[in-house]
């Protein structure tokens, strides 16, 4: 045991722990049955101790609460979950200490084309005030949706094509809430009816306006360029009848939210060969600069972003014998974002392209059932003006996947799954004349289930997964403001920079990922504890060739590195009103020749006290995160700190159609310097905040 990483060792005690407590001797009293779980992103509705990847779901009510924020922060506190965040209007989800390229967004299945991928400072296009649910997946499953998704899945649920009939001629909610920490105004609306005796339409919209947030003392001081501004609508018509579905929506999304930190101080610096040169060559590249550039009276530079979507979905009942179901997925997006910096637009990101995928779940065959499909992409990504470090490249994927289920015995369930995928990016019209890449991955999984009493499950899961290199990884050559960077892609120099000694062989990233999960899913006391050991060869990452001021030369490189970590939630249910939880995570990332990787998670532990009485809920929340001592040769430590939150929700009505809510979040008013952002130890974290809200259903 002492070989192993201590996170991983310490998970592991943690297990053994759990299993001590949770004897047999506990079963006996419960009486609680073990609910069945839909995980759409999975495409099965099961028991949730025959599931065999760990995952979490933030359901509407939890959304009401939390939900006026970007993706990450809103998912931010789900196991292994932490925020990538970039001042108030992008953050993006980090599972297990990992983040976008490595984590897929869907919306309800499908791919969300924009420009996340590429920076921090790009907003993720997905409006959790609209969703139905949020689903996180982690682990082995995340492979049915390619090498993109190693680190983990978002899965965003919503109701713009309906798939079933309302129970009334028109239902829906209409949802409003505000902040004191931002000045929020936000609100919400979704309509559902019936047009004719099969087809069903839907309507929605949303809307959210915030100011610079305050941060420090309570109300005394802003992060100037925190404002942020959102707006979605969307409409659709399907077709609903006994044997399935078919229906398509349009959707429109803009926002316009500023960049804390974004800074062109450093706009004219160069590579020569290895070296990194800033200013003009009459001084040394040591030197400091004459001419930073400000911003003057324009304030700080913001994004206004736009994003256009057709979505077409539909799913067949037992079209033929052998076959349960058809379940189709496509989508066409045209987006594109402006960064403007003085009242003119200094680059455009544009990612236009299409996306169709089908799976069929088929009945039992010799006890396996499962699902099998395929899935095509096409896009094109462009960048033009003062940040265009990646050409225009065109990228088509095609991928064939499946997953297998099997109940060996009424103690054992088998799961087995795989995907091959070929991956080709074109450059287009680049004056240098990078090439083309293609590729193919496979992936498998495997996961064994073990009930070795009622309601206690032990799960063993490993996983074989391979990513192929993005365009960014590949070609990129050019300033990264964001990231306060200038990048060199995998290609060779001089066809992006670094220095030919830096040139090296393009491998496939591939990942050994082996997890550890024990639950229990009924009575008084329920609890998951997992461990995972997750070792990446020819792992992708922005190496420093060198560094001026905070500005750094990077070189993407390839080298070995392990993940390795734990979460925890363990909740004991103490009477009908009370319950309580403990819960915790943690993530350990090394290069396998020494050195750590940037921008991990810390380590992260609290408490949580639930109470429901008649019609008024309560939440009270302490957590602490650590310290992050663990850090990259070019970081800085960030601190660590506690956080208190407290929610409280109220139905005045028997029918439940009301929901009030009132939530204070870092009541002790903490500063929180957040290690995974790229703005760690210049941008806080709001301070004390109250925010409220009303949702009406009907």
């Amino acid at each position: 045991m002492n070989t192993l990483p201590k996170p991983l060792t310490s998970a592991i005690r943690l297990i053994l722990g759990a299993t001590l407590a949770a004897s047999p001797t506990w079963a006996s009293g419960d009486q609680r049955q073990i609910e069945e779980i839909e995980v759409r992103a999975l495409g099965l509705k099961e028991r949730a101790d025959r599931i065999a990847s760990p995952y979490s779901i933030v359901d509407d009510k939890a959304l009401l609460k939390q939900g006026g924020g970007s993706l990450g922060n809103v998912l931010n506190g789900q196991p292994g979950v932490h925020a990538d965040t970039f001042g108030g209007g992008a953050s993006r989800p980090v599972i297990r200490g990992q983040t976008a390229p490595r984590v897929t967004v869907l919306a309800d299945g499908s791919s969300i084309f924009d420009a996340s991928g590429i920076s921090p400072d790009h907003a993720v296009s997905a409006d959790p005030l609209l969703a139905h649910s949020i689903e996180v997946l982690r682990g082995p499953a995340t492979l049915l949706y390619g090498g993109a998704a190693i680190g983990g899945v978002v899965n965003v649920v919503d109701n713009k094509i309906p798939g079933v009939q309302p129970e009334q001629p028109l239902e829906g909610f209409i949802s409003l809430r505000g902040d004191t920490v931002a000045d929020e105004r936000a609100g919400a609306l979704s309509l559902t009816g019936r047009a004719f005796s099969n087809l069903v339409f839907h309507l929605e919209g949303s809307h959210r306006e915030a100011d610079d947030y305050r941060v420090g003392d309570w109300h005394e001081s802003r992060a100037d360029g925190t404002r942020s501004e959102s707006t979605n609508y969307s409409g659709g018509l399907s077709w609903v009848g006994d044997s399935g579905y078919l229906g398509m929506a349009y959707s429109y999304r803009s926002d316009d939210y500023g960049l804390p930190g974004h800074s062109h101080e450093y706009e004219d610096c160069h590579p020569h060969g290895s070296a990194l040169h800033c200013g003009s060559h009459d001084h040394d590249h040591d030197h400091d600069h004459d001419h930073d550039h400000e911003h003057g009276d324009h304030g700080f530079p913001t994004i206004d972003l736009a994003s256009r979507r057709i979505d077409l979905r539909g799913e067949i009942l037992d079209p033929v014998t052998g076959i349960e179901s058809i379940r189709l997925r496509a989508a066409h997006t045209d987006y594109r974002h402006h960064e403007i910096e003085g009242g003119e637009i200094g680059t455009t990101f544009t990612n236009k392209g299409y996306e169709a995928r089908i799976e069929v779940r088929h009945a039992p065959l010799a006890g396996w059932r499962g699902v099998v499909g395929v899935q095509h992409q096409d896009t094109d990504f462009g960048a033009t003006g003062v940040e265009a470090f990646i050409p225009d490249t065109e990228i088509r994927a095609t991928a064939i996947f499946a997953v297998e289920h099997l109940e060996a015995s009424e103690h054992w369930h088998i799961e087995l799954g795989g995907r091959y995928e070929r991956q080709e990016l074109t450059p287009k019209n680049d004056p240098r004349g990078r090439p083309s890449y293609d590729d193919n991955a496979l992936s498998l999984s495997a996961a064994a289930i073990w009930e070795f009493t009622p309601g206690y499950s032990l799960t063993f899961a490993a996983a074989h997964s391979e990513r192929l290199p993005q365009a960014q990884e590949l070609y990129a050559r050019g300033v990264h403001l964001a990231t306060n960077t200038y990048e060199c892609g995998l290609v060779s120099h001089p066809l992006t920079c670094g220095g030919a000694e830096n040139n090296a062989d393009i491998e496939t990233e591939t990942s050994r990922n082996l997890e550890i999960t024990l639950k229990k899913n009924a009575g008084d006391l329920t609890f998951s504890v997992g461990v995972f050991h997750n070792e990446v060869d020819d792992y992708i990452y922005a190496r420093t060739l060198d560094r001026h001021e905070d500005f750094r030369l990077i070189k993407y490189t390839q080298q070995d590195a392990t993940f390795s970590g734990g979460e925890a939630e363990v909740t004991y249910q103490v009477s009908d009103i009370w319950s309580a939880t403990l819960f915790g995570d943690v993530v350990r990332a090394e290069f396998d020749e020494g050195g750590n990787l940037p921008r991990i998670s810390p380590a992260r532990y609290g408490t949580r006290i639930n109470a429901v009485y008649d019609r008024l809920e309560g939440e009270l929340e302490l957590y602490h995160v650590a310290r992050q001592d663990d850090i990259a040769d070019y970081e800085d430590k960030t601190p660590g700190h506690d956080m208190l939150n407290l929610t409280l929700s109220y139905q005045p009505d028997l029918e439940g159609r009301y929901t009030l809510f009132l939530r204070g979040s870092n009541l002790l008013d903490e500063t929180v310097w957040n290690h995974t952002s790229f703005l760690a130890n210049t941008v806080p974290l709001p301070g004390r905040n109250l925010s409220a809200g009303v949702k009406f259903n009907f």
